[in-house]
């Protein structure tokens, strides 16, 4: 394991922020290596190195240990999306096609997302925590959309709601090799199109 690796630590104290960044980087490695049954306040304590009440101290119970790395992983998800997002030309059809890559490149780069939020199902106040998410996922799409959309906005938050639920059947084919991510890309990019744009 090179020092670089999330799993690798260095035994000094680390101010609180640093360290909580340091276990949940470690803790989305855990996903990724062992999925999410691998990934317990023990677990995370053994693979960082740090002792388990400092685990205990950050996240509580495992379920807020998941919510914090989805938290994580939703960030890094909508960062990049905002960045490609600024990055596109100003085209309703370029729009929808930066959101479609994003959205699939998420569900093939991180498939610990996946896994996560199938592991905090049942958890009333991990989906409220999910669900206020989603909703900030929501409005950066209805945002980069409303300058080539008449809809109201309501509408078409409403709409973009529609598209995600769409895009994650999309995503299931598409992780059971029934569809390739070119087809993928382009079904959802028609979708965001079709539904939300003045024709």
């Amino acid at each position: 394991m090179t020092q670089d690796s999330p799993l690798a630590t260095s035994p000094k104290r680390l101010p609180k922020q640093v360290r909580r960044e340091q276990l949940l980087d470690t803790a989305v490695a855990l996903v990724r290596s062992r999925g999410t049954d691998g990934l317990t306040l023990v677990t995370l304590a053994e693979a960082a190195k740090v002792s388990r009440p400092i685990v205990y101290d950050h996240f509580g119970t495992r379920a807020g240990l998941l919510v914090e790395v989805y938290r994580r992983l939703d960030e890094r998800h909508r960062t990049a999306l905002a960045e490609a997002l600024e990055a596109a030309e100003p085209t309703a059809e370029a729009i929808a096609r930066v959101m479609s890559t994003a959205y699939f490149a998420c569900a093939t780069d991180m498939p610990e997302f996946a896994a996560v939020s199938a592991a905090l199902k049942g958890n009333p106040e991990a989906e409220a925590i999910q669900h206020d998410l989603l909703a900030a996922y929501t409005n950066l799409m209805a945002t980069a959309l409303a300058p080539y959309s008449g809809l109201p906005p309501d509408a078409l938050k409403l709409r973009c709601i529609g598209i995600l639920g769409a895009a994650e059947a999309i995503a299931a084919e598409l992780n059971l090799n029934r569809a390739t991510p070119t087809n993928a890309i382009t079904a959802l990019t028609d979708l965001i199109v079709g539904n939300t744009t003045s024709r």
